[in-house]
């Protein structure tokens, strides 16, 4: 999984899983540049280039067209090329339950504009330097878009479509030799520390649910498990949903 003399952009890498991804290609090799909304990217490309790998940080806001293109013109005026794009960036408001006869317009924009539209922004932006040279584009979606969510319903809309969006990728980009796939991740997040530090008991709760018994790690095996995707081992590998849950959700 030698990634060295590509480069990938990661969305919403400033913290959390995306880090965990940001991190991981950087120590396969890889140039990444870390797009994020805040100052917090800056710290994820100094904490990889501490470690002797190479990344720089794009402030971007995927659900504004020209920021991503903007990044993405970064990436290549910064490396000549972009091989890989994954896009991770979520609604800050993800993690608030609320309930479908309750929402209004504006979220519903809001969600939809982060993740949806945030994955438009960037297959947009992205192609023509994914063409060149046969690139990847990943989503990351959650077992929340596929079995639905009765605290998250929202979410788990956006995180559905976004499957459904990246099978129609797939087909599209196919004959550009582009793949095109799914990351379902179970790992920690910010989010995910603070539900357990408000209900300790969660966190043995939910790995007694995971067949290996653990949370996931977002660099050791979240960040793997998409290096592996960005990599040439994965060339016939396109229009899949990946689980990274430890064997959480099997019935994909």
């Amino acid at each position: 999984m030698n990634l060295t003399g590509t480069t990938a952009m990661v969305t919403g890498a400033g913290g959390g899983v995306g880090r965990g991804i940001a991190m991981a290609l950087a120590s396969k090799g890889a140039h990444v540049i870390v797009a994020s909304r805040s100052e917090t990217g800056q710290a994820v490309v100094d904490e990889i280039a501490a470690r002797g790998h190479h990344a720089t940080w794009a402030r971007c806001d995927v659900t504004d067209f020209d920021s991503v293109v903007r990044a993405v013109d970064l990436a290549v005026t910064t490396t000549g090329r972009l091989d890989a794009v994954v896009h991770n960036a979520t609604s800050n408001l993800s993690s608030q339950p609320h309930q479908l006869t309750d929402v209004d317009r504006a979220l519903w924009t809001h969600h939809s504009s982060v993740s949806l539209g945030g994955a438009h922004h960037c297959a947009v932006s992205a192609f023509p330097a994914l063409r060149e040279g046969g690139g990847t584009f990943i989503v990351m979606t959650s077992p929340a878009g596929m079995e639905g969510s009765v605290t998250l319903p929202l979410y788990a809309t956006m995180k559905g479509a976004l499957r459904g969006f990246a099978k129609s990728l797939a087909r599209e980009w196919a004959p550009y030799g582009i793949t095109v796939n799914i990351v379902s991740p179970l790992a920690y997040s910010p989010a995910m520390t603070a539900a357990i530090e408000a209900e300790p008991a969660m966190e043995e709760r939910l790995a007694r649910r995971i067949p290996l018994g653990r949370i996931g790690d977002p660099e050791r095996d979240i960040g793997a498990a998409v290096a592996f995707l960005v990599g040439p081992a994965a060339r016939y590998v396109t229009g899949q949903t990946l689980g990274v849950d430890g064997g959480h959700y099997t019935n994909l």
